[in-house]
């Protein structure tokens, strides 16, 4: 049988209020795109898939600063991880007001792909927490797909790629494409 926790007695340290703070903003940041993490981060490693595992690598490799002035870095960022081959000359263009045509070579680069993978795109506006994705989206060997926005949402979004074998077996790493504004 265990106690009722005690109460702190001490301020927590300025090391603990960053660890905090990098804590909330990665849940924050992961939250509106559970969804597309899930399939993205599927086998990462042996004790963590999906949401813990984007977390994981987010905390790591997606801060910028330090302290109680750190962020998150969206070009840092990864929706997907895997060993799944990317396709080469990966594009992303604002096509009308509210869509965004992704292009790609439909030349396989390696044994490893296949034309029947399919494409996973997101578009993530950080401040207001919008997210927009596809998944899964067109086949590796359409070579193009197109990404709806919504009217309701204008702002700046950050564009993401990755592609998931058709038997969902596994995933490629994402590539960050840059922003459009809407």
């Amino acid at each position: 049988m265990r106690a009722l926790p005690k109460k702190r007695s001490s301020e927590p340290s300025e090391k603990e209020m960053a660890s905090r703070k990098k804590w909330a903003l990665s849940q924050q940041w992961l939250k509106p795109v559970l969804g597309i993490v899930q399939i993205g981060f599927k086998g990462y490693s042996p004790r963590s898939e999906g949401f813990i595992a984007a977390k994981s690598y987010l905390m790591k490799h997606a801060f910028e600063g330090e302290g109680l002035d750190c962020r998150i870095n969206p070009a840092l960022v990864k929706i997907s991880a895997g060993d799944l081959p990317l396709s080469h000359n990966m594009q992303a263009t604002r096509l009308a007001e509210y869509q965004v045509q992704f292009t790609w070579d439909t030349a396989l680069p390696n044994d490893d792909a296949s034309s029947f993978d399919q494409i996973m795109l997101m578009a993530y506006d950080v401040d207001n927490g919008e997210t927009e994705f596809s998944l899964p989206g067109e086949l590796r060997k359409k070579g193009s797909a197109v990404l709806e926005l919504s009217p309701d949402e204008p702002g700046t979004y950050h564009l993401y790629a990755a592609f998931v074998a058709y038997d969902r077996s596994r995933q490629s790493d994402s590539i960050y494409l840059g922003t459009v504004d809407v």
